[in-house]
């Protein structure tokens, strides 16, 4: 009988991190700047995510939204107990971390080099790509044009929204936000993000999306740029299931064949695209 390869050392016991920072966003949602050991994020990549431990109430999974200048960023949304337990915290406190876990973004590497970049991000789902931008950013030669589009239930639900301002000054991105509903006082575009999708002048056959956000809108998302000619297998998708144990033992997040925690959360869209043809798996 084939078991599983053993989880590294330390993987089920938490490190002590301490809030340095916290900053409401919108709504319930709270970034939380941590301060970890040395040496035990440095590695970490865009699109990993660690396990927060919350002393007294429970642990759960968290993408990293940022990683830089020595501070390692964490955007909450207060859904649960445990994560209301974390967006109340406040700077000097402290709580247990493990990680990094999973595969990240594409960015950096070989896949990506030259080509033109997609990123399409969902609500909270700007969070994980978020430093797949500022990564972007830092090593910019390295890419063709880079497309940023981002969909929001209503202006005042739109994350990092001054952040956005900031890349949509600049001349070597092309930044376009859409909502479902707006008021009187907004200006953009109105209607899903796929809409944004026919007016982005990317080159498909030359391109990598990175797509973050609900399922559901992931799927159409997907659909939309196989539509425009994209290769499935330049697709990728965060997935976000329940995590629990983050190295593959607890199947909590079995996805098909897949656990989430380790094949995930960023797979290619040629290996989900099956999966997510099945109905409520």
């Amino acid at each position: 009988m084939a078991f599983a390869p053993a989880p590294a050392p330390g993987s089920f016991t938490p490190s002590l991190a301490k809030v340095t920072a916290k900053r409401s966003e919108i709504g319930d949602v709270v970034t939380l700047d941590l301060e970890t050991p040395p040496g035990s994020m440095e590695h970490a990549r865009p699109g990993q995510f660690n396990m927060l431990y919350a002393f007294g109430v429970g642990e759960v999974a968290i993408s990293i939204s940022g990683n830089a200048n020595g501070r390692l960023e964490h955007t909450i949304r207060a859904v649960g107990a445990v994560s209301q337990a974390l967006a109340d915290l406040e700077p000097g406190t402290s709580i247990g971390i493990r990680g990094p876990f999973g595969a990240g973004w594409p960015v950096g590497t070989q896949t990506d080099k030259n080509k033109d970049i997609v990123i399409v991000a969902g609500g909270l789902g700007l969070a994980p790509l978020r430093p797949v931008v500022r990564d972007i950013l830092a090593h910019r030669d390295r890419y063709g044009r880079v497309f940023i589009l981002v969909g929001s239930r209503n202006p005042e639900a739109i994350l990092y929204d001054e952040e956005l301002r900031d890349w949509r000054k600049r001349f070597d991105l092309e930044v376009e936000v859409t909502v479902d509903y707006a008021g009187r006082g907004w200006r953009g575009n109105v209607g899903a993000v796929t809409c944004l999708i026919g007016n982005a002048g990317f080159d498909p056959e030359s391109s990598v999306a990175m797509v973050c956000g609900p399922e559901i809108m992931m799927r159409f998302v997907a659909g939309a740029l196989v539509d425009a000619g994209m290769p499935d297998h330049r697709i990728h998708l965060s997935m976000e299931r329940n995590m629990k144990c983050a190295v593959g033992l607890c199947g909590r997040c079995q996805f098909g064949p897949t656990f989430i925690c380790k094949d995930g959360p960023v797979m290619s869209y040629d290996t989900l695209r099956p999966l997510l043809a099945i109905g409520e798996l």
